[in-house]
């Protein structure tokens, strides 16, 4: 008598193999922190240091030899500084700048100069900085809230003066009544009347320095979804339904 014919069960697939790890060069002319950065990232199933250097010309040098992943580039540095190898990087792997320095000019020139990230240090953790990384490597950008704030000290910078440069000077022998109403106001916020919460103030300094959903998710470490619910809570209270017009009221220059 034959045996039962038995089907046989399906095999299941084989796992998925980790993804590789992302290689990375690490350029910083101070020893402490490329060895900090190096154990740190080397230590890890998804990151490894494949090279680095101590200036921009090493960086450049390195990179076409191991052709990393993604560069770490420190912004001061002896020889060839960080900003005038930038130009030079970019061609040959996405940068993150990771660096203490955070002045508004610096970070300007860096976003301009095809920087896809710009993080100062003390301002995120070992997942954050891992997580940033791999979305640099993406083309999604990364910016700490030093490195936004002097995005937005720029802008401010930039925007127009009050009022009419046209328009006649006020009388000096009189106040005048729209002033005298306004007098007990003085010293306090203009934007306190909007009454955004803390978060949305912040998310509100970040709309205005131009920075996109994703940019802004970027730099709160905070999802596009949460973005979108806090900005259509913004519009709301702005009394606004776009985001230029929503930058005028917060800018003050609408």
């Amino acid at each position: 008598m034959r045996p039962p014919h038995c089907t046989p069960r399906p095999a299941f697939p084989p796992p998925a193999p980790d993804p590789a790890p992302l290689r990375l060069l690490v350029a910083d002319d101070n020893p402490v922190v490329r060895a900090g950065l190096t154990a740190l990232l080397s230590g890890r199933a998804d990151t490894t240091v494949v090279a680095e250097a101590r200036d921009g010309r090493e960086a450049y040098e390195e990179a076409l030899r191991h052709r990393p992943d993604v560069i770490l580039l420190d912004v001061r540095m002896p020889g060839v500084d960080g900003i005038s190898a930038l130009p030079h990087l970019v061609r040959l792997a996405p940068v993150m700048m990771l660096t203490y320095s955070h002045e508004t000019e610096t970070v300007r020139e860096a976003l301009r100069l095809g920087a896809g990230g710009y993080l100062v240090h003390g301002e995120f953790t070992t997942e954050q900085l891992v997580r940033a990384v791999r979305d640099v490597r993406e083309g999604r950008p990364h910016v700490t809230p030093g490195a936004a704030r002097a995005l937005l000290t720029s802008l401010r910078e930039d925007a127009p003066a009050h009022g009419d440069p046209n328009s006649p000077e006020l009388p000096t022998d009189s106040p005048s009544p729209t002033l005298s109403r306004l007098q007990p106001s003085v010293g306090q916020s203009f934007r306190s009347r909007f009454r955004l919460s803390t978060r949305e103030a912040e998310i509100m300094d970040l709309i205005a320095s131009g920075m996109t959903n994703q940019q802004i998710a970027a730099a709160c470490f905070i999802s596009e979804k949460t973005v979108k619910n806090h900005i259509n809570h913004i519009f709301a209270k702005l009394h606004t339904t776009t985001r230029s017009q929503a930058a005028a009221k917060w800018l003050g220059v609408a």
